[in-house]
């Protein structure tokens, strides 16, 4: 029998976060009056890890959703921030991932729905360093509220506006920042996604975003250092496995780094059987290394347009990437569009630990064969 739960005790749950529905505009006019205001962070909620509901997400009053049950209570938008209690294995019917977070008593969602974050707020700098064009940031907080800055250009912007939504970005993104402004009361840093290895996005067409400093850090050459780099780069390999949406790096024979994977899916929209999407199997290596990147392909009904993913690795074509994924936390299931989706941590890891190595004034390396760098051997098991 269900315990009951009431739309009062519903809202404690609602309480503790924010979410997209409490800037919802009611027009055209309020909602670009608010894009391009200058934005501080909100108050997080306090907790030592904060849920983000990548979605709109059903709260349950069990770990399952058998619909037999009936176990949904309510559900909460995506952008949403939970304390993070705990993970419960629960029963998710016809999918993989069987965790679920409790987020009070008798209180769940599914984990897959929610991104892990921190709030680790920052001391801003109040100029770009001597010398320097600018310097690439990570996102140390839930997300950060950008003001845009010119021109809505993109069509990752484009289709926010659509679903009346705002830009942000999310735990553990990284950017190019290229200027400091202080005329607003507080240190905002300027994003400026263009070329020259800053992820090749829209800052060439006049879109460009301010953001509050202290929501991101100012990566420096110890975030960027090679691990391992005594290791014979022939010693390294790294095997992946779709079968069981693994990965696991190799010096030698020693496995030094294990994680969860997912890679690119095998169903189509209608739920049938297709290659088109599914992550290139056999003996593939890392060619090009990039820290960001604007990640867009296929049209406006089936397309896709992400700005600043981080740490990617890439291995095969210009479109297949190991490379952290903010927007799920689905890792055990395929779902990418052929990339192999890790946690931004994870992905740092691994961007790190790969040939060719990059640093923060390199922070791109293409190799030409036969010159390779890390192997990646994908691997499957066939019925």
């Amino acid at each position: 029998m269900n315990p009951k739960i009431s739309r009062r005790d519903f809202l404690k749950v609602a309480g503790v976060g924010l979410g997209s529905l409490a800037f919802k505009p009611f027009n055209i006019e309020t909602y670009y009056e608010k894009l391009y205001s200058p934005k501080r962070l909100p108050q997080f909620p306090n907790s030592e890890i904060i849920g983000r509901l990548v979605d709109a997400t059903d709260v349950r009053s069990r770990p399952t959703n058998d619909p037999i049950l009936n176990t949904s209570i309510g559900t909460l938008p995506a952008d949403y921030l939970v304390k993070w209690e705990r993970e419960v294995i629960g029963s998710v019917i016809g999918l993989t991932n069987q965790k679920y977070l409790q987020v009070a008593d008798g209180q769940y969602i599914w984990s897959s729905r929610v991104q892990p974050t921190r709030n680790l707020s920052n001391t801003p700098i109040t100029e770009i360093p001597a010398n320097q064009p600018g310097f690439w940031a990570e996102v140390t907080v839930p997300y950060v509220e950008l003001t845009l800055d010119g021109v809505e250009a993109s069509p990752w912007l484009k289709s926010i506006r659509e679903f009346n939504f705002f830009p942000r970005l999310y735990y553990g993104q990284v950017v190019w920042i290229d200027q400091v402004r202080q005329n607003n009361g507080f240190v905002e840093y300027r994003w400026n996604e263009g070329a020259d290895g800053h992820g090749y996005g829209y800052g060439p067409s006049g879109e460009f975003f301010w953001l509050d400093g202290a929501g991101v850090k100012v990566l420096t050459d110890e975030d960027v250092a090679p691990i391992s780099p005594n290791v014979d780069p022939n010693e390294k390999k790294i095997v992946v496995s779709v079968t069981y949406q693994t990965l696991s790096c190799f010096e030698g024979n020693t496995e030094v780094f294990f994680s969860r994977v997912s890679t690119g899916r095998t169903l189509d929209n209608f739920g049938m059987p297709s290659g088109e999407l599914a992550t290139p199997v056999g003996d593939l290596s890392a060619w090009w290394k990039i820290i960001s990147k604007n990640m867009t392909a296929g049209n406006e009904s089936e397309g896709y347009s992400t700005p600043g993913i981080p740490w990617n690795t890439f291995i095969s074509g210009d479109g297949v990437a190991i490379h952290g994924a903010f927007w799920h936390n689905d890792f055990g299931e395929r779902r990418s569009h052929g990339c192999i989706n890790v946690t931004p941590a994870d992905a740092k890891w691994i961007f790190r630990w790969t040939t060719p190595y990059i640093t923060l004034t390199q922070p791109e390396q293409k190799l030409v064969f036969p010159d390779h760098g890390t192997v990646v051997s994908v691997t499957e098991l066939k019925a």
